[in-house]
């Protein structure tokens, strides 16, 4: 601090004044280095003027996220129906999560429960040709319109684009060509809310008569836990069906058995929250003036091409303006006073007529690559690398291939979710029923968890990795077989998809009906050094 002429004067006069003066310099000393401590000069900051207008004010879960939800959805919504970039991100994850449908592949822990190795083999086999008598009929769901398969596709677009998803476990009477009642009954989040709201209600909490509390349908007691949802008979913003709105509470969770009543499929972001949140909801503003400034370069490139060549004549013409550009059928305005352009015309004017036409200079020259950065910049948000999001691999292959793997951690991540959340429980509510009705034996499968555990469980495999380069592929796996690292069965799984079992004994068919028919088999398949070349 600058001290003026006559505070040094009062100060070499007055040693009082001047020990009072220290004081007080130290004093702000101190202030000032508690003011400019950790953040408050960079994030935190409220004195720089980038960030004096960042008026930030994240308050709870329910505030941020439930306060918002409606319009989050609603908006989400449209972009995956009208924004390219948007269907191909939740298409995309569709594709590489679940694919064709997550398929089972039963694990059960055989030495827990006594059994050989072979005995386990064959139960597994059993089990799951079974399990396909239930997921591979419509009679699995309580619409009969998809199979179990068809079922984990809806559910996780539903997921992805609504934020959540939910699936009722409901139970029917055996059919002589379906021994089993269980049947999945997806709904949309918009159902599931508080019961006399309507979608979107600005105060998304209520008190049930229990004393439980109600946040957006989802009812919790006093720790917090989940014990409930409130269904809609219908969907409340809508007035299509004119039945009465009547809510039904469902229990989470069976009171006898423990076992889920309903699925509730969600990604969380935030700690107490019970709501999911769309998976577009941080990119939704970028989307959708992407869109918006592709419909504009599109409906110049439109334009630009009707662009139309005039004649101006003095003399008296009878021929009508624009009138032979296009054909009546194919015109769209009735008024005889306006006028329509024709694709690459030549017209004749009225005397005193003129035609002024705007150069737009568009589309612009610079359109692709503004909208290629800003789809790696929307991409980088939803762990959808630019060129999986656009479906354009123009790089190297180690750059494409670094894209497919950075893609695969995001796409394994919902996998693992995903079938936690739907598949597994699925599979547990199928086999307790099976081993009831007795079409499985299960010993000990009622009496104790941890048995009842062992029995239920099971891996869930999906579509493999894309391969830019097969050889150089199956050479890696074939190394990482040989090291010990992994094993024929988890590398078929990985390349292709398959089963190495079922491989293994068609190989053995095969090779048996060659020798048959006296054509060497060729058992040995040598892999060319280096793999392909063309690598780019």
């Amino acid at each position: 601090m600058k001290l003026n002429l006559i505070d040094k004067t009062i100060e070499y006069f007055n040693p009082r004044w001047a020990a009072k003066r220290e004081v007080e310099r130290a004093g702000l000393a101190a202030v000032r280095r508690v003011v400019n401590s950790g953040y408050s000069e960079s994030g935190a900051s409220r004195v720089k003027k980038s960030m004096r207008g960042w008026t930030a004010n994240s308050r709870t879960p329910m505030e941020d996220i439930d306060f918002n939800l409606n319009v989050l959805r609603q908006r989400s919504r449209d972009l995956f129906m009208s924004s390219p970039l948007a269907n191909s991100a939740i298409k995309t994850n569709r594709t590489n999560v679940v694919g064709s449908g997550l398929r089972l592949k039963s694990r059960i822990d055989f030495d827990f429960l006594g059994m050989t190795s072979e005995q386990a083999d064959a139960w597994e086999m059993n089990t799951e040709r079974e399990f396909n008598v239930w997921a591979d009929s419509v009679w699995c769901d309580s619409l009969r319109l998809n199979n179990f398969y068809e079922l984990q596709q809806i559910a996780l677009i539903s997921w992805l684009m609504n934020g959540e998803g939910f699936a009722l476990i409901k139970n029917a009477d055996p059919k002589p060509w379906m021994p089993y009642g269980l049947r999945i009954y997806l709904i949309e989040a918009d159902r599931v809310c508080n019961p006399n709201s309507i979608s979107g209600d600005l105060m998304p909490i209520t008190t049930a008569d229990n004393g439980n509390r109600i946040i957006n349908g989802v009812e919790i007691d006093d720790d917090g836990a989940v014990v409930a949802y409130h269904i809609c008979n219908h969907y409340p913003n809508s007035f299509i069906d004119f039945k009465l709105w009547e809510w039904v509470r469902v229990e989470a969770f069976g009171a006898l058995t423990g076992q889920p009543n309903i699925l509730h499929l969600m990604e969380n972001e935030r700690c107490e929250q019970y709501r999911g949140v769309p998976y577009l909801a941080p990119v939704i503003e970028a989307l959708k003036q992407i869109t918006r400034y592709t419909e504009a370069e599109l409906m110049a490139a439109v334009v630009t091409a009707f662009f139309t060549a005039f004649i101006k004549s003095e003399r008296p013409t009878t021929e009508a303006l624009f009138g032979d550009s296009i054909e009546s059928e194919q015109k769209v305005e009735t008024d005889p006073n306006a006028y329509e352009l024709g694709a690459g015309t030549i017209n004749v004017l009225a005397p005193g007529e003129d035609v002024v036409i705007a150069d737009p200079k568009r589309p612009a020259s610079g359109f692709d690559a503004f909208v290629s950065a800003m789809t790696k910049y929307i991409g980088a948000s939803l762990e959808v690398p630019y060129e999986l999001l656009t479906k354009s691999f123009t790089a190297s292959y180690s750059a494409s291939r670094a894209a497919l793997l950075e893609a695969w951690k995001a796409f394994k991540m919902r996998r693992t979710w995903f079938a936690n959340d739907f598949c597994q429980p699925v599979y547990e509510l199928w086999l307790a029923e099976a081993v009831a009705r007795g079409r499985i034996k299960a010993p000990g499968f009622f009496n104790d968890p941890a048995i009842r555990k062992a029995w239920c469980r099971a891996d869930w495999n999906g579509p493999a990795p894309g391969q830019l380069d097969p050889v150089k592929e199956v050479q890696a796996a074939t190394l990482r077989v040989g090291q010990g690292f992994s094993t024929r069965e988890k590398e078929t799984i990985e390349l292709t998809g398959g089963d190495w079992d079922r491989n293994i004994t068609q190989i053995k068919r095969e090779n048996e009906l060659l020798t048959q028919a006296g054509i060497p088999v060729n058992q040995n398949v040598q892999i060319p050094e280096g793999g392909n070349n063309n690598n780019g």
